[in-house]
């Protein structure tokens, strides 16, 4: 029996490993390819870009692992098949559940693993990765001068060369200094030039030779002038030195992406689920307290008209009560009222609803860690079983198959989240509807393979349609000759 086990176990954990990086690979690729253009021309450290990855690669834990245990469990139970080694082992009087048992063992303990890493990594993953994706989405582009285009990036100047050479020589530079408030008054032209930056690459430092710099200011004396004092200055060599310290990475504060539901532990999520449906529940509870209040006030109110007589003969009109002089008065000051309940109402609903997606929001994240470990264990039932019915292995039938059943999951999954959010299913019930859905086919495929069915064997299905069509037949010959 140990020997049976060692050999299903040392037959999985490759697969496994393979296909987990494979997948996490590919999920990256896909990170990049939605990101390029925010990554592209900014000039980023390759530690940056190293670094964004790593927190990528630690979110997307939880759609690589559970599709990493699908494929694999497929493939290993679909090589054995493959290779007469399950029939062996049932010949040998060991069932498909013993033969599972190692594997269902170690998939608790990777469904374990996922909930703690969920609950301790993947917040501050979530933290790190959000607030440095949002630094470098909001980072500037590099500066790059391009020829024959002014270049305005540098706050206060615009920057034109008519060439660049590979060497950074520029040649015919034109530089409008625009930090004056009077517009584009100075100039500075030079024949040519050389561009380099401080080790700091805090500045850029332009190195002009033969030029002439224009500067107009207006006059100096205390009252209003029209006329400027112009100056014109030429020069052999000079130095112009251009800060680039706003195109350096400026990280924010991670104190500011904490309240994302995301970035949240189980305790902090649940800590903020009873805050917000304390202040919900307190929110309703004053409602009536503030509509109580506003009766007597509006009941207490000198301007108020007075009470009408009571009338003994029966009316038809509730404003015959009413004196006629005091008619118009009473309408207006019942439409005052009818606005300020309405508007104390607006405001109390509008609170409340906003409280409740707050609170909608944190019980998705929280089932949500619980969803990561069950699923794992859920699409271990799909696939071991499966791929002892199909008995393929490789990378070809059984990679199909995966990717099919993973995408029903992920689409189930997406469809009835995005309903939790929308307030149209209970969180305990959206969150867990997949895996509710996907249990009674993980229990049907299991026992299919424990009976040996031919659940996907195509020749079986000609067989029996060849056997449906032949009884057809002969029940059609036999009525034209009984006709």
């Amino acid at each position: 029996m140990k020997k049976v086990h060692l050999l299903v176990f040392k037959a999985f954990i490759q697969p496994f490993i393979v296909t987990f990086f494979i997948v996490m690979f590919i999920l990256l690729m896909l990170f990049l390819f939605k990101y390029i253009d925010d990554l592209i021309g900014k000039g980023f450290e390759w530690h940056v870009i190293l670094q964004l990855l790593m927190y990528a690669s630690a979110t997307n834990v939880a759609m690589a692992l559970p599709l990493a245990i699908l494929l694999s469990s497929i493939m290993t139970f679909g090589s054995l098949g493959e290779n007469y080694e399950l029939v062996a082992i049932k010949s040998a009087g060991i069932s498909l559940q013993k033969a599972m048992m190692p594997l269902i063992i170690t998939v608790g303990f990777l469904g374990i693993g996922a909930f703690l890493f969920s609950d301790y990594m993947l917040p501050k993953a979530n933290l790190k990765m959000g607030s440095l994706l949002y630094d470098i989405r909001n980072q500037k582009a590099a500066f790059l001068i391009k020829e024959g285009i002014f270049n305005s990036s540098i706050p206060g100047y615009a920057i034109r060369v008519k060439k660049k050479d590979e060497d950074q020589t520029l040649h015919d530079v034109l530089i409008y200094d625009r930090n004056s408030s009077n517009g584009n008054l100075n100039m500075l032209m030079a024949k040519e030039g050389q561009m380099f930056t401080t080790d700091d690459n805090q500045l850029l430092v332009l190195k002009l030779k033969n030029g002439v710099r224009y500067e107009e200011t207006p006059s100096t004396t205390g009252t209003y002038n029209p006329r400027q004092r112009f100056m014109r200055t030429e020069f052999k060599e000079t130095e112009q030195k251009l800060d680039l310290s706003s195109f350096g990475l400026k990280r924010t504060d991670e104190d500011l992406f904490k309240s994302n539901y995301q970035m949240m532990s189980l305790n902090q999520l649940k800590m903020y689920r009873d805050s917000f449906m304390d202040k919900r529940d307190s929110n309703l509870r004053s409602t009536y307290a503030d509509l109580t209040l506003l009766s007597n006030t509006f009941r207490n109110d000198p301007s108020r008209p007075a009470p009408p007589v009571k009338v003994l003969k029966p009316y038809k009109d509730v404003m015959q009560l009413i004196a006629k002089d005091k008619r118009l008065q009473s309408i207006q000051s019942a439409k005052d009222q009818i606005l300020t309940v309405k508007d104390v109402l607006r405001r109390k609903e509008l609170y409340t609803s906003d409280n409740t997606v707050r609170i909608r929001g944190f019980l998705i994240e929280l089932n949500r860690k619980f969803t990561l470990a069950v699923s794992c264990m859920v699409l271990f039932f799909i696939g071991a079983p499966l791929g002892a019915i199909i008995r393929k292995g490789g990378l070809g039938l059984p990679v199909v198959m995966s990717v099919i059943f993973f995408l029903i999951y992920h689409i189930i999954s997406t469809i009835s989240e995005k309903s939790v959010k929308d307030g149209a299913i209970e969180p305990a019930i959206g969150m867990w509807l997949a895996i509710i859905i996907l249990s009674p086919l993980g229990a049907f495929l299991t026992y299919k393979a424990t009976v040996d069915s031919v659940l996907f064997d195509v020749d079986s299905y000609k067989r029996w349609f060849g056997k449906l069509f032949a009884r057809k037949e002969a029940s059609v010959g036999s009525s034209l000759r009984s006709e």
